[in-house]
């Protein structure tokens, strides 16, 4: 069971992938220095919860089998 994000966190991590989608990657250690590029005023632990949560956004879709996979392992 993982950690509740707060809804700002969300909402930001949301932003910046709006307004910057080719910035990112599935690096945490990348997005963390993009992050703190791109926010001004934020703490380490905030910054931290951002890049941690856009990481997440672009590992998530790959996590999840194609509907192929689960037919040919039938």
């Amino acid at each position: 069971m993982g950690r509740v994000r707060t809804e700002q966190i969300k909402r930001i991590a949301r932003e910046l992938l709006r307004r910057y989608p080719d910035e990112f990657s599935k690096d945490f250690e990348e997005n963390k220095r993009v992050v703190d590029a791109l926010t001004q005023g934020t703490t380490s632990t905030m910054r931290n919860k951002i890049a941690g949560y856009v990481t997440h956004i672009f590992v998530e879709p790959q996590k999840a089998p194609s509907s192929e996979d689960s037919e040919e392992n039938a």
